[in-house]
């Protein structure tokens, strides 16, 4: 049986990302690029899925590209580590996760981004 978060619309969780951030000094600037830099989709794009209500499966199954990087993440999220995680789908919701609690908890859009 399908996680119910799949079917769950990326709008509808979208502004508590930005909440989440906001509360900790950070930006809806930093969250989309965090998503762009995920999955590939440009501004226009994310507007679509947000627009559209588009579920998280097809969020991820039609991102234009996942970023190879995003297998360099680990930790723990919802008290489970992310790179242990075996259902692939729930893995990429995961990351983003992971990625937007990294921001919230104040660290660099460098190293969030991993880009050194």
């Amino acid at each position: 049986m399908p996680h119910k978060i799949y079917a769950t619309s990326v709008a509808r969780i979208y502004p508590l990302y930005v909440t989440k951030a906001e509360r900790k000094e950070r930006t809806k600037a930093e969250v989309d690029e965090i998503i762009m830099w995920l999955t590939g989709y440009d501004h226009k794009g994310l507007d679509t899925v947000l627009a559209n209500g588009t579920d998280f499966e097809t969020f991820f199954a039609e991102a234009p590209k996942m970023n190879p990087a995003r297998k360099t993440i680990t930790g723990v999220i919802c008290g489970i580590r992310v790179e242990e995680i075996t259902d692939p789908l729930m893995q990429e919701i995961r990351y983003l996760d992971k990625l937007i609690d990294e921001l919230a908890r104040g660290k660099e859009m460098q190293k969030i981004l991993r880009a050194g």
